[in-house]
């Protein structure tokens, strides 16, 4: 790991609030893994967000863009972004989205193969699209139109946008966690208790 850990009393005020913001929007959609440390600190895509705050704003700032634009099943999200994690085999994004995937409901043979970049036969229909949406853009070159016009009839036009700037964003999220190292944390369990982990309690 390069960047180290920040605990939440070593932040400065500006800091802080970032590091608050984070913390609430984390535990609205992504408690079925580790996101913080023993400490409290941020770990993963976020720790590297308050190392270099101007640019882990305007990233948190997109994602929460992304997350807003249309209704993307998860099941469809997961499938995405479990073939980005995989093709640039960020090790984090893989962890923390192979444990997202299973809460919602896609097996693990299923998540083995997406993982791989590989197809499985028995996805479902908008999954598989969004599997060959993901795959293409990884490997580069524009969208085959074929492709594209799938993707719209099976979302629409702006989740098929939304779809495109997920993959984008997590492929952003996949290099940056490889160029710090980010590693898996040591325990699989979901991030303790916010309150808990800042060393208080809710009923104070």
């Amino acid at each position: 790991m390069r960047l180290p850990a920040i605990p939440p009393a070593d932040l400065d005020p500006e800091r802080l609030v970032f590091y608050e913001e984070m913390r609430a929007g984390i535990a609205k959609g992504f408690d079925a893994f580790r996101s913080v440390d023993e400490a409290g600190a941020l770990i993963g895509p976020w720790n590297a967000s308050l190392h270099y705050p101007q640019v882990g704003k305007a990233s948190w700032a997109l994602t929460l863009a992304i997350g807003g634009m249309g209704q993307l099943p998860s099941r469809v999200k997961e499938v995405a972004i479990l073939v980005v994690g995989g093709y640039y085999k960020a090790a984090y994004e893989i962890y923390a989205h192979t444990a997202v995937a299973e809460r919602s409901g896609i097996p693990l043979a299923q998540i083995s193969a997406l993982i791989a970049n590989i197809k499985p036969s028995d996805l479902g229909a908008e999954e598989a699209v969004a599997f060959d949406v993901a795959y293409a853009l990884c490997r580069g070159g524009p969208l085959s139109e074929a492709t594209w016009q799938l993707a719209n009839a099976t979302f629409g036009a702006v989740e098929t946008a939304q779809l495109v700037y997920l993959v984008a964003i997590y492929a952003f999220v996949s290099m940056c966690l490889n160029g710090f190292d980010v590693p898996v944390p040591t325990s699989a369990s979901p991030s303790p208790d916010p309150d808990e982990a800042a060393g208080t309690s809710k009923r104070d």
